[in-house]
Formats: structure tokens, C-alpha cells, sequence
């Protein structure tokens, strides 16, 4: 396996992945509040954590990712009211419809997406001791994390204390002991639809700690990446280290890795700012390849700028590969820089998870394949199926383009030679095996070649 370093926010460097168990890997993804439809800018973090577990499966690891829905937030209760719908119907249509969307990107589903909703005990309990040991207060059926009484609070954003006010948009203000301390719980307001019975009142929980009742009931503590939005840095990813931590004397993750911002022209992609392009827009107009190349373009911890241009010069990227995949042969050899190129392309990802560094080493790959074609060289696939797989390109290699498995290469090699003994009863006979195997024959100038029919 490559020795494999990603920048973690908390110490500001690269550090290398050590599992906590050898060969396994946890991730947890904080993912969308369900009250909208997701857009483009929504779509990035969950497309560069599916092909980190990708990259890492492919290291020979056992990757568990885990990414959350938050179902239970003050986003949702005003959407809903405004909407004039309860807000769990609003949640439950909200949430269909990202997984809609996130399933037609093609990358498969997080191995587990757990929903605040469905959390709500392991969260009062972690409230309970968090009370208990004094890092947090009820007041009047809310309950403060009190972050006074955590040193290490702020290291992670690094922002002056006076910067620390949570902007949590609500009235608790004068219930708290300092503006720095955060709700981790939230009486029930007049309005409010759904609430649940907790030791300390009638009411639901506050937004961080529902991720880090969600990361520890499926993953522990410690575990080896925490993942998110550049956005969350502060104060969502701050919050959830400071309960952790103080309730549980260990640290929840050991890389915090942030990715950075959709932006549209000096603004990033917000539902908050009024800019969004969703997702399943941007899907029927460019679709998944061009969106997936697209965002591969960019190192995954800088922003992104979106345009229409962008996504254009990603669908001319993806048929140029496209076509080139549909004049390689299976049964020929790769180009002569194939293993070199193949190392280059996962060296880059191992890096930092440098996707635009790759990216351009599959170019290079696709270059010199393309040399060996116009030569009139039969050009076989080699290392590229490996790193399209790694990009979520898969589909650029048509089924024909792929190497036949061992035993239809055994019946074409048994075919061949029954015509060479002019034995075409037999060689006939043969073709039928691999038409039943889901392949065709087909005879070229430079002998036979199998051509897969599924």
C-alpha cells in the first residue's frame, strides 16, 4: 500500500492515514439539511468522499463511509412552515429526492446514512454527560455547551475569541452564560411540529451534536477522517470536536478534511445566497460524466468556480476519452508507458488526493494511446480501466473495450486453433460457447478478437 497523507485542518499540515485498526478506514461526511433540493454545490463533497473510499478500497483498505442527513433543523421547521407542510414530510420528500439525485452521479451509496431523527437517544445521552460533567447547562429547557469550561475550544478554525459568537439565530442569547457557548438542545417553540421528551424539557436537538452522536454510534471515536465543507470549519466541525472530546476524553477524528467551495462568480453556491444550480438540473443538461470530470478538474481543498463553459469543456474531455476507449483492443498490449503512467496517476491521489494531478496523468495516458492508434498499432486498455474507475469514469470504457475473462480467452485460443486444423465444425461450435458466454467473434486482418455482446 502507498503511504498516504491528507491535509488535516486541525494541525494545518498533511498527515499521514494511520488506521485506528490495521486495513480499516472510517469516514464520516457531514451531509445535507434536508429542506431543499440539493444543488451543484452539495454535490461536491459527496462526489470527493466516494472516490477517496474508491482510492482507498483500491489501496487494499476497508473503508466504511459514512455520510449523515440532518432531518431535524431550524432550516427545516421554517421551510415547512412556509410551505404550509409538516416538517417531517417535508424532511422525507427532501431526503428521497437527494438520493435520487446523488444516485443518478453514479457512485453508489455511502455504506451507511444515518438520520438525526433516528439518533435522538445516543444524543440525549451524550447531552446527559456532557451536563454531568460540567462542560454543559440547562436553562429554562435548553441546554448550552459551556465552552468556557474547554481549553482547546478553537483550534481547529483559529479564530480570535472575539469571532466565536455562535450566530445560531435564535433567542437564546440571554439564557447562556457567554455568546460562545452553542445549543445542544432546544425547547420547543410555539409552531414547532415535532419535538421529543428529554430529562431537561420537551424539545429537539441542536445541530452539531447531532453529528457527533451520529459519527461515535457508528464509527467510535478516533476514528481516521471527518469530513465536510470548507464552510463547516466554524462553527459545525469546532462544536462537534468540543462535545466529543469533553464528554469522551478522546478525540473524534484523527484528519479533519475539508473540501472548498462551489463558487458562482465571488460567491460560493449557497441556498442561503440565492445562487444555487441544482443538481439534478446540471445532470440533465451536461450529464454525470462531464459533472464527475468536472469536478475532478480541482484539487479537492480549493474552490471551484462553476459556469456553463466549465462543464462544457468537461463533456468535450469526457468524449474525447470516450472515443479513443472505443478504438482500443482488449487482447493488445497497453502503450509502452502504461505501468509507469498507472503509478504516476495513483502516487498523485495518494498525495493529498490530487485528482487534478491524476487527471492530467490519464491525459497523458490517453495521449499516448492515441499515438499508438494513429500508428496503426493495435492499442490495448492496460492500466486506463483502473483509473477511470478511480474518477467515477467507468462508463467511458464501453463492456467491448474490456479484457475477456480467462475462459473465453481459453475458447477463442481453441477456436483459433480448430480453424488452423480447418476443423470449422468445431471452430463454429465454439462461437456458439462464447455467444452463450455474452461475446461475439470478430476476424480482423491481425487474427480474431472478442468483442462482448452485454
Amino acid at each position: 500500500m502507498r503511504r498516504i497523507r491528507l491535509h488535516d485542518t486541525l494541525t494545518g499540515g498533511p498527515r499521514e492515514l494511520e488506521p485506528r485498526e490495521p486495513g480499516r478506514v472510517g469516514i464520516y461526511l457531514c451531509g445535507p439539511t434536508v429542506y431543499a433540493r440539493v444543488h451543484v454545490g452539495n454535490a461536491r463533497p459527496f462526489v470527493v468522499f466516494a472516490l477517496l473510499k474508491r482510492f482507498l478500497e483500491r489501496e487494499g483498505l476497508d473503508v466504511t463511509l459514512v455520510v449523515n442527513v440532518t432531518d431535524v433543523n431550524d432550516k427545516i421547521y421554517a421551510a415547512a412552515a412556509a410551505a404550509g407542510v409538516a416538517s417531517t414530510e417535508l424532511a422525507a420528500e427532501m431526503t428521497a429526492h437527494y438520493e435520487a439525485d446523488t444516485d443518478r452521479l453514479g457512485l453508489g451509496r455511502p455504506d451507511l446514512e444515518p438520520r438525526a431523527v433516528e439518533t435522538i437517544g445516543p444524543i440525549i445521552d451524550l447531552i446527559g454527560d456532557l451536563i454531568a460533567s460540567g462542560h454543559a447547562y440547562s436553562a429554562d429547557g435548553d441546554v448550552y455547551f459551556r465552552v468556557a469550561s474547554f481549553p482547546a475550544y478553537g483550534r481547529l478554525s483559529n479564530r480570535p475569541q472575539e469571532e466565536m459568537e455562535q450566530g445560531e439565530g435564535d433567542d437564546g442569547t440571554s439564557r447562556k452564560e457567554s455568546p460562545r457557548d452553542f445549543a445542544l438542545w432546544k425547547a420547543r417553540k410555539p409552531g414547532e411540529d415535532t419535538a421529543w421528551p428529554a430529562p431537561w424539557g420537551e424539545g429537539r436537538p441542536g445541530w452539531h451534536i447531532e453529528c457527533s452522536a451520529m459519527a461515535e454510534q457508528l464509527l467510535g471515536t478516533d476514528f481516521e477522517i471527518h469530513g465536510g465543507g470548507s464552510d463547516l470549519v466554524f462553527p459545525h466541525h469546532e462544536n462537534e470536536i468540543a462535545q466529543t472530546e469533553a464528554a469522551r476524553g478522546r478525540p473524534l477524528a484523527r484528519i479533519w478534511m475539508h473540501n472548498g467551495m462551489v463558487r458562482m462568480g465571488e460567491a460560493k453556491m449557497a441556498k442561503s445566497q440565492g445562487n444555487v444550480h441544482l443538481l439534478h438540473g446540471a445532470l440533465d443538461e451536461h450529464g454525470r460524466d462531464a459533472l464527475v470530470m468536472y469536478f475532478v478538474s480541482g484539487h479537492y481543498r480549493q474552490p471551484i468556480a462553476f459556469s456553463v463553459e466549465a462543464l462544457e469543456e468537461a463533456g468535450r474531455a469526457v468524449e474525447g476519452l470516450r472515443t479513443l476507449c472505443r478504438r482500443l483492443d482488449p487482447l493488445a498490449p497497453a502503450p509502452d508507458e502504461d505501468a509507469a503512467l498507472v503509478a504516476r496517476f495513483f502516487d498523485a491521489l495518494a498525495d493529498d488526493f490530487n485528482t487534478p494531478a491524476a487527471r492530467a496523468v490519464l491525459f497523458e495516458w490517453a495521449a499516448a494511446a492515441r499515438r499508438s492508434v494513429s500508428a496503426g498499432h493495435r492499442t490495448g486498455v492496460g492500466g486506463l480501466a483502473d483509473m477511470l474507475h478511480a474518477l467515477g469514469l467507468d462508463d467511458l470504457l464501453p463492456g467491448n473495450a474490456l479484457a475477456p475473462d480467462s475462459a473465453a480467452a481459453d475458447l477463442l485460443a481453441e477456436r483459433e486453433g480448430a480453424r488452423a486444423e480447418r476443423d470449422f465444425a468445431r471452430a463454429d461450435a465454439l462461437r456458439d460457447e462464447l455467444a452463450a458466454l455474452g461475446y461475439t467473434v470478430e476476424d480482423t486482418p491481425d487474427g480474431a478478437r472478442l468483442v462482448r455482446t452485454g
